[in-house]
């Protein structure tokens, strides 16, 4: 988030406040884990973010997004709203369309591109086998998520290249099924050069079992302050601001396909569609784009996704 007047040189620093968590929350025990070692867990939960990113590649949904800065009193004094369908076209790529748009009434602030990559990419953190060495993990304990029992870690980047932007904060990884359910933390770095500034607040994203097997990201909360430098003369110009991303209406997307021959779909033995006629009418495949609904199934409660 670019602040709307120029900005000023402002120190660099990773500290923040992390954003508060579900009441859901049970107490943090620190003891170990029993059974299986903290590696084995982090490998585990890895292996299977890699799976569950490549699962959603397969996936239609609707994402709708929020932003509001906000008065000295909480009220809402500008907003930016967006509501898009991420969906595949007939030849099976993957898309964004734009479903809703009102008038961007922001003036304080503006979206900047690592903002919409944010959005896009890091508020629903994947932490996967391929980009797991990018990172230090390391165990704090075992919490329950109002019925969900679970594994949790800090994360931090080993490193920060230049021009690339990672998390920094805690997850909590399912203990039955080794996925993230939870993430709270902060995308880094802050471009903080002088005119430059390019500020974001920490946020908490919540995931839930959507089709039995993997657990989908189903809503993200960032709030805080950004704290913009006007002039070295001036007050720190501080924007609150509150920002709430939903994501629904997953649909699995993925191809049917029938063999006939001599108009009889051998997996089904129903008849075919008709394109030939007589017995020496050659063996062909069919195909059909498909996308259906699958249906929300949680071993556990969850975090209640609607408040705001």
């Amino acid at each position: 988030m670019v602040s709307s007047t120029q900005a000023q040189n402002v120190s660099q620093s990773q500290n923040f406040t992390p954003a508060p968590v579900d009441a859901g929350f049970g107490p943090l025990d620190t003891s170990q884990p029993v059974g299986i070692t903290a590696q084995q867990i982090i490998a585990r939960f890895a292996a299977k973010e890699s799976q569950f990113k490549l699962a959603l590649n397969n996936y239609t949904y609707r994402r709708s997004v929020k932003l509001d800065t906000l008065d000295y009193d909480g009220s809402v004094d500008g907003e930016y709203v967006q509501v898009d369908d991420i969906v595949f076209s007939p030849s099976g790529s993957k898309h964004e369309i734009v479903v809703y748009a009102p008038d961007n009434t922001l003036t304080r602030v503006s979206m900047s591109p690592a903002d919409f990559d944010d959005i896009e990419h890091r508020l629903p953190f994947t932490l996967t086998s391929e980009d797991i060495d990018q990172y230090r993990v390391a165990y704090v304990g075992k919490q329950r998520i109002d019925q969900v029992g679970t594994y949790v870690f800090d994360v931090a980047p080993k490193q920060v290249q230049k021009d690339r932007r990672y998390f920094l904060g805690r997850i909590w990884v399912d203990a039955r099924d080794f996925q993230i359910i939870v993430t709270n933390g902060k995308n880094i770095p802050d471009n903080t050069k002088r005119g430059q500034e390019d500020l974001s607040v920490p946020f908490t994203t919540y995931r839930q079992q959507i089709d039995g097997k993997y657990w989908f990201p189903v809503y993200t909360k960032a709030e805080g302050v950004l704290h913009f430098k006007g002039c070295k003369e001036c007050l720190p110009n501080d924007v609150p601001l509150r920002e709430i991303v939903k994501y629904n209406d997953y649909k699995r997307f993925g191809t049917d396909s029938h063999i006939i021959y001599n108009g009889v779909d051998i997996a089904s033995g129903q008849p075919g569609p008709s394109t030939g006629s007589g017995p020496s009418a050659a063996p062909r495949t069919t195909s059909s784009l498909s996308t259906g609904a699958q249906s929300t199934e949680k071993h556990a409660s969850q975090p209640n996704p609607t408040k705001e």
